[in-house]
């Protein structure tokens, strides 16, 4: 048993801090793993040669130079940003939502967001000492644009973040309804963040809207990551808007956040696209093959996915997720993150084979 901490060191320790948990990471090994909206595919063997020789060819004596900038180019080619905008560049996802906090910190600001939505938004919120408010969705996990509206009014947040699709629900929102959501939010003067997370499985991105009218979405990010493109063990996200907008928030980004290991595996996948492109089709063939399953089991909710995940309810959550771990099938309980996720488990959508396991197994417990 470890010993406990001197209590005289625990009073440096903010009081938040230590009524908080870390962030669980579950325990894989053996598993068909299904609990992380991961690309199942590795990279074939050749590239993965490739790409060994690559790496092991870098001056890990040195500090990352300017190479990382081609990755900046490569990825706004990549993406199709506008031509006055600008990208800067993070550690996954997480990074750029905490810079953004932090930036954002003056007297009396906040960060507002639909629930249940990724709870990085609430957490780099509490971290930094800003307010967090919450909205929650429809019980069809569609937007609340009263709600949403009454908030930005009430609230005035510095930063509202929309995900598209939203996590875990999988769901794309009415355009209609963001569009109303971003011009209150603009005339009150704050920032929205598009998270497009799951960009690679959707059928639309929000980008297709910022070049179609860029003067009313100039207070409008664009996030991105490579962790569903099929680099999550890279950790490497990123984010468009503005060129004058980002040159302020880039300003709190540490220096050298990228290592050279991640902009060479980021550059050499970029390379490689078409690759990832057929992992995504595959991911996406079979979330269909897998929701007509679903919806022809009894007792199970679903909803459609524009992701690589798919959210269910089943009579026990609980009950389900652990016998489902007993068949070494891992997927996510996520029953206890929001009232309106009661008894619901999130699945990602894997090989086929592994899919074909879950069903499998899905079918014995219930």
């Amino acid at each position: 048993m470890s010993a406990s901490v001197d209590s005289r060191l625990m009073q440096r320790i903010r009081q938040d801090v230590q009524s908080m948990h870390a962030y669980a990471i579950q325990d894989s090994v053996g598993m068909v793993k299904l609990d992380a909206m991961e690309n199942p595919f590795s990279l074939p063997p050749a590239l993965q040669q490739e790409l060994g020789q690559r790496l092991g060819a870098l001056a890990l004596n040195r500090y990352p130079d300017g190479r990382v900038n081609d990755l900046r180019a490569a990825l706004a080619r990549y993406a199709g940003m506008p031509a006055d905008y600008e990208l800067m560049l993070g550690n996954g996802s997480d990074e750029l939502i905490a810079l953004l906090a932090l930036a954002c910190d003056v007297p009396g600001a906040s960060i507002l967001a639909p629930v249940p939505g990724f709870v990085m938004y609430a957490m780099s919120a509490q971290l930094q000492g800003l307010a967090f408010h919450g909205v929650p969705l429809t019980p069809d996990f569609e937007l609340d644009e009263a709600a949403m509206l009454a908030a930005i009014a009430q609230h005035k947040p510095a930063v509202v973040y929309l995900a598209y699709p939203n996590n875990p629900t999988a769901n794309l929102w009415d355009d209609a309804v963001i569009a109303r959501i971003i011009a209150a939010q603009g005339v009150q003067g704050g920032l929205v963040v598009m998270d497009e997370a799951y960009q690679p499985f959707a059928s639309r991105s929000y980008l297709a809207q910022l070049q179609a009218d860029p003067a009313a979405n100039r207070h409008v990010l664009l996030m991105r990551t490579l962790s569903k493109f099929g680099l999550a063990g890279v950790r490497l996200g990123y984010m468009m808007g503005p060129k004058a907008l980002i040159a302020e928030i880039d300003k709190v980004r540490p220096p050298y956040n990228i290592s050279v290991l991640n902009y060479e595996c980021a550059l050499f996948a970029l390379d490689h696209a078409d690759v990832f492109a057929q992992q995504a089709l595959a991911v996406k063939q079979q979330r269909t093959v897998v929701l007509s399953a679903l919806r022809a089991m009894p007792n199970i909710q679903v909803w459609d996915s524009q992701a690589n995940m798919i959210l269910m309810r089943v009579p026990d959550a609980a009950t389900t997720f652990e016998a489902l771990k007993q068949r070494h099938i891992l997927v996510k309980n996520v029953a206890k993150l929001h009232p309106l996720l009661h008894n619901c488990l999130r699945l990602t959508v894997g090989t086929a084979d592994e899919n074909q396991r879950l069903l499998a197994a899905l079918k014995e417990v219930l």
